[in-house]
This record gives structure tokens, C-alpha cells and sequence, in this order.
């Protein structure tokens, strides 16, 4: 199909109908087309979706035997999610122009290329600065990654059904993490690090084949370019760079710790507020200050950013907690099948129950049930085992996929009702609520989970008096599992007491993790109770809005 040529003053070959235009500026039209091809645009979209968003849950899955396989610190292998963060939440603002200008195909082709490229020479160089690399351009590319699957599903639906296919292709990358943690941790193995680079390598390129073979409708091109635009971006991006980077970090390396952190938070403070005011400015700004500091904007922003914080009770809460207790990613597979399962049905539910007119609804349940999961997981012991968790996980798993779809409709349908130059300040705001709401999860969440295990540590030990006889008689039931080992008596006393302060340290970290479940659910509710009334005042506008509209076409008919 040929392209529209607006920007370079060719014509078009092919025109579409007004009915078949799109409302967002840079997207195709939705021409007919027939079954077949409706399947096939369906099968690109479920490829393209889920190959953007699974090479970083594969990464995040499986850090720590990544770690080892690379050769990396701890703290060193936490930077390959971050970085993907750090380009990934920037993208959006570049790619919805590039797309408006050039076409998305072009960009997709370009950063996918050049993803298989990065990842085709760490194959060969295998060094942490090509990881590195590899990561960066992996968030580049899953920004175009989400953005053509979304488009390739919006041709497959019919007009009557198009929403339900938005909704589809917004949740499907909620399907990723629990998908990578199915994945044989065999194939992670030091010998063995090649196949995950492979296996993105694939992913890549089977992406480039199918949007070559099967392709959009053509685009209407606009120059939408300006100067100042690339002024405004890099100051932007490094500054979500160093607050990403802060964020990603600071748990791991310890916020005081670290000498780097408080330039990087000083620097994101300094360059965000300077981006802010040069577009505030602006006659054609890059970003719609005035709107995004609206009332309702904000509050979309901070709900989006707030159910991302307690969605993060699955990586940071029930794994972390599992882990202590010794389970492992093959002990867990079936309690991520489960999760995987829940997931799909609230895709599935998600599309088939949506509600132009009452949005709000799914979100507030997905909000009820991610506060119930957690408060069922609040009262673990050290007997909890994966198959006590499926019911609590499945209800957050199943919540992720039925917020995400009518929340990215709530900030859309707004966006295009204040007109089409909006979309691109709600494209970056909805990334950056997503984006940076899992990074502050997983920090904050962490974070009081550390100092809840510290103030619990430290009140079991003042409990155990040495001079106790219950104490005593651990003691020595803990060195007498190494008489046959050690001859030194001092020797077996140590080592009791060294298993002693173990299973102090896990009973503390089971009880800072049962008060993180229970400050999630007490966020939720929370969260729950001051979105209630302005969700239920956007509803009955837009039931009068509605209602209106059809009187409206009563009296015209």
C-alpha cells in the first residue's frame, strides 16, 4: 500500500473514507477488510505486543541466575532493568511524532533492526556495557513494539467492537512477567546464557518479517517537528533518566549509601522543572502543560501511578516472600501458571464487560480485589507454601488486566475530546504513570519492607535472653545437629547460633512482609475511598452527555 505523502507533497494512491479515518493524529485508517486478513492482523499484533514486553520480564524474572551467568554484582545486574525503564518511558513522546511525520512503520523497522543488531554483537561480545546496551534499546524498541500491536489490533476489530480490541492489546503485556517466570531456569544456566539473547534475537526478527509482510493501511503524514522539540526532549529525558535511575537503584545500593543518588535526584529535580517551563511556554508545546496540571488529569495520573504501587505486591511481595522461605522459580511455576491463567481472564473479562460510559467501574473492582489478595496474604507464617497463594495471587493477577485497558481509555478519551495535539502529553503521561509507578512500587515496597525487618529483628533478639532455658535449649538442639561434624564444642555453639539468628532473621522478614501486605491493602482501600465520588460524577456526565447526544439525533432523524 502506498503512504500518504503530505510531508514530501505526493498523493496518496488510495484514500480512505471519512467513516473510516482515524481520530488519533499518526494512526492508520480502518478500512473493510476480510476475515482472513482480520486474523492475520490479530496474530502480528499478539506477536509484536508480546515480543516488546517479554524480553524484559525474562530479564527481570531471572536476575539472579543472569547474574551469575554474566559474571555481574548484585547491584550491577539491577541497572539492566532500570536502563530498559529509563528509555522505554521516554520513547512514547518521540515515537507518536516520528509516527505523525515518517510513519510507524519506519520507526518499528529502524529500532527493531537495530535492537537485533545490539543483541546479534553481545551474543558475541558478552560484556556488561553491551548488556547494557542491549536493554536500552529493548525499551526503545517495546515502546514501538506496544504501539504497532495496538494499531495492528484496532484493524482487526469491526467499529462495534473496536474498544474491546484497545482494551485486548493495552492488557496483553500484563500476560509477560507471569509468561517469562514459566520459563525453564535450565536455559539461564552460566553455559547456557546465549538462549535468552537468542531467543530475543528471534523474537525480533520474526517482528521485522510479519510488519513487512503484512502491513498497515497508509498513514497521513504531517510535519510535526519542531525545533525546540529537540531541545525540550533531551533535557526531559535526562531527567527521567536520573529519576529512573534513582528509583531503579536506590533500594538496591541503599539510598544513604551510594554517593552518586542525591546528585541524580538534585539533577532530575533541576532538569524536569526547566523541561516543564519550556513547554510551558510554547505557542505548539511537545507536552500540554496547562492540561496536564488539570484536576482531573493529575488524578488520573496519581490513581494510575497508585494501582501500579500496589500491583507491585506480586514481584516485590509474594516472590520476595517465597524466596525467603526458600522457594525457588521451579517451586513456584504452577503458582504462576495460576497467575498467568487469572491474568487472561481479566483480559478477557476486561473486553467483554467494558462500559464506554462508566470506565471507572473495572478499575474500582480491580482496586477491591488487589486490597483483598493482599489482605488475605497479611497473616503468612513460615509454613506458607506456593499453593497457598493461588487464590490471593490470582485476584491481583486478574486485577492487573482489568485496570490497565479502561484506564488508558479514561486518559484517551479525554486527551481526544480537548483535541488531537493532546495525545501526544497523554501518550508520555500514561507512560510515565506505568513506567515510573512500577519503579516506585517495587522502591517504596522494598524499602519499608528492609526497615519493617530491621524493627522486627531487633525486637525478636531483645527477646532472647541467653539465660532463658527455652533459649538455651535451641542452642544446644542447633549445635547438637553438628556433633558428628565438629569435635570443638565452642565450634557447635557458634554454629547454633548461627542457626539461631537465621530463622530469627526469616521470622522477621515473614512479619515485615505480612506489614507490607498489609500497608497495600490499606493503600488500596484508601485509594478506593477518594476516587469513588469523582468516578460516580464522570459517570453521570457522561450518561447526560449520552443522552443528550441522542435527543440530539432524534430531533435531527
Amino acid at each position: 500500500m502506498a503512504t500518504n505523502g503530505a510531508a514530501t507533497g505526493e498523493q496518496p494512491a488510495w484514500q480512505p473514507a471519512p467513516h473510516e479515518r482515524s481520530p488519533i493524529p499518526g494512526s492508520p485508517p480502518t478500512p473493510w477488510h476480510p476475515p482472513l486478513r482480520r486474523a492475520a492482523y490479530i496474530s502480528v499484533a499478539v506477536l509484536v505486543i508480546l515480543s516488546g514486553s517479554l524480553g524484559n520480564a525474562i530479564v527481570t524474572a531471572n536476575l539472579t541466575t543472569l547474574q551469575g551467568s554474566l559474571g555481574l554484582y548484585s547491584a550491577e545486574i539491577q541497572w539492566l532493568p532500570t536502563v530498559y525503564v529509563m528509555t522505554n518511558v521516554c520513547a512514547n513522546m518521540v515515537l507518536i511524532k516520528f509516527r505523525q511525520q515518517f510513519g510507524i512503520r519506519l520507526f518499528t523497522q529502524i529500532f527493531l533492526g537495530a535492537f537485533a543488531l545490539t543483541t546479534a554483537g553481545h551474543l558475541i561480545a558478552h560484556s556488561f556495557a553491551t548488556a547494557v546496551a542491549v536493554r536500552a534499546l529493548s525499551g526503545i524498541a517495546a515502546a514501538a513494539c506496544s504501539t504497532v500491536g495496538l494499531l495492528y489490533m484496532v484493524q482487526a476489530w469491526t467499529p462495534e467492537h473496536r474498544l474491546k480490541g484497545i482494551v485486548i492489546a493495552i492488557s496483553l503485556p500484563q500476560i509477560a512477567v507471569p509468561l517469562a517466570r514459566l520459563f525453564p531456569s535450565e536455559a539461564f544456566e552460566p553455559d547456557r546464557w546465549q538462549t535468552m539473547y537468542l531467543f530475543e534475537l528471534g523474537l525480533a526478527l520474526f517482528c521485522l518479517a510479519a510488519v513487512r509482510l503484512l502491513v498497515l493501511p497508509p498513514v497521513e503524514r504531517m510535519k510535526v517537528f519542531e525545533p525546540l522539540d529537540f531541545l525540550t526532549f533531551p533535557i526531559f529525558a535526562g531527567g527521567m533518566a536520573l529519576l529512573c535511575a534513582v528509583l531503579g537503584m536506590g533500594r538496591a545500593l541503599w539510598w544513604f549509601e551510594a554517593p552518586w543518588i542525591a546528585p541524580a535526584l538534585i539533577g532530575a529535580i533541576v532538569l524536569l522543572p526547566i523541561a516543564w517551563l519550556i513547554e510551558h511556554h510554547r505557542e505548539r508545546p511537545l507536552l500540554n502543560t496547562r492540561w496536564l496540571a488539570s484536576r482531573d488529569i493529575v488524578r488520573f495520573a496519581l490513581v494510575s501511578i497508585l494501582v501500579r504501587v500496589v500491583l507491585s505486591e506480586q514481584t516485590i511481595g509474594a516472590s520476595g516472600l517465597l524466596t525467603v522461605l526458600g522457594m525457588g522459580n521451579d517451586q513456584m511455576r504452577m503458582l504462576y501458571l495460576v497467575v498467568l491463567l487469572a491474568t487472561l481472564a481479566g483480559v478477557v473479562v476486561g473486553a467483554l464487560t467494558l462500559d464506554p460510559l462508566f470506565l471507572g467501574k473495572p478499575i474500582l473492582i480491580a482496586l477491591a480485589l488487589i486490597g483483598l489478595g493482599a489482605w488475605l496474604d497479611s497473616d503468612s507464617t513460615n509454613l506458607i507454601r506456593p499453593h497457598d497463594m493461588y487464590f490471593s495471587q490470582a485476584l491481583l493477577g486478574f486485577a492487573s488486566a482489568l485496570f490497565i485497558g479502561p484506564a488508558m481509555l479514561i486518559g484517551l478519551t479525554r486527551a481526544l475530546r480537548e483535541g488531537p495535539t493532546h495525545f501526544v502529553s497523554f501518550s508520555a503521561l500514561f507512560g510515565i504513570t506505568q513506567n515510573l509507578g512500577g519503579l516506585f512500587g517495587s522502591a517504596m515496597l522494598g524499602t519499608f519492607q528492609v526497615i519493617r525487618e530491621r524493627a522486627h529483628s531487633n525486637a525478636i533478639v531483645a527477646q532472647l535472653a541467653s539465660g532463658d532455658p527455652l533459649v538455651a535449649q535451641r542452642l544446644q538442639q542447633n549445635a547438637g545437629a553438628y556433633g558428628r561434624v565438629l569435635i570443638d564444642p565452642g565450634l557447635r555453639q557458634a554454629e547454633g547460633a548461627a542457626i539461631l539468628s537465621q530463622t530469627v532473621t526469616r521470622e522477621a522478614n515473614i512479619l515485615a512482609y505480612n506489614d507490607t501486605f498489609l500497608l497495600i491493602a490499606a493503600i488500596a482501600a484508601g485509594t478506593i475511598l477518594w476516587v469513588f465520588i469523582p468516578i460516580m460524577r464522570i459517570r453521570r456526565e457522561n450518561l447526560a452527555r449520552a443522552a443528550a447526544e441522542q435527543q440530539a439525533g432524534a430531533k435531527n432523524g
